[in-house]
């Protein structure tokens, strides 16, 4: 993964609250990138007994959560390749479990292209209205929750499993830190 994927990129630190709330998703976005970037097929299906979990696994569970987010909350856009009913439907989990099957340069390809689809959704969606507009997303009790608790939701997954990325990776080669090293100015 290149450096530019890592860059935390603070826009002002007195921002208004969208301003603030993406350069949160960003952040942890980038911090998941680092725990996540520059590994081989065998660091990427490397596990930390009992847990199953691999840094594979969570590069693509994350790539279906951007995807997902757009399609059910944002613009209702359909599913791109590879997120095809009939895989979930033979392994609920297939995000998780197929990532073994998946190339290092496929898993971090596939995680980009779902990131920057959803930054461009993120814009689309925001430029017509702020936080408070309501989501696609329908409740079994007839609610919309509103783009506020998308997006607030959207950096509480990131900050979860990057949790889970920094134990992963300190396994593999003792990688810790918060923040990637950024590039000097």
């Amino acid at each position: 993964m290149d450096l530019q994927d890592m860059t935390v990129i603070e826009e002002s630190k007195a921002g208004d609250e969208v301003e603030m709330l993406m350069f949160a998703l960003d952040r942890a976005r980038a911090q998941f990138t680092w725990k996540c970037g520059g590994l081989d097929v065998d660091a990427l299906s490397k596990r930390l007994p009992p847990s199953t979990m691999t840094l594979g696994g969570l590069l693509k569970h994350v790539a279906l959560c951007e995807d997902l987010r757009i399609a059910e909350y944002l613009t209702g856009d359909p599913m791109p390749e590879p997120w095809k009913q009939e895989n979930f439907e033979a392994d609920p989990e297939w995000d998780w479990h197929s990532a073994a099957d998946d190339t290092p340069e496929e898993l971090y390809t596939l995680w980009r292209a779902s990131v920057e689809r959803s930054r461009a959704a993120w814009a689309r969606v925001l430029a017509t209205g702020g936080l408070d507009q309501p989501s696609i997303f329908t409740t079994e009790t007839g609610d919309h929750p509103n783009l506020r608790r998308v997006l607030v939701d959207a950096v509480e997954h990131y900050i979860r499993h990057t949790g889970h990325a920094d134990l992963l990776r300190e396994n593999i080669d003792g990688l810790v830190g918060e923040d990637p090293p950024q590039p000097k100015p």
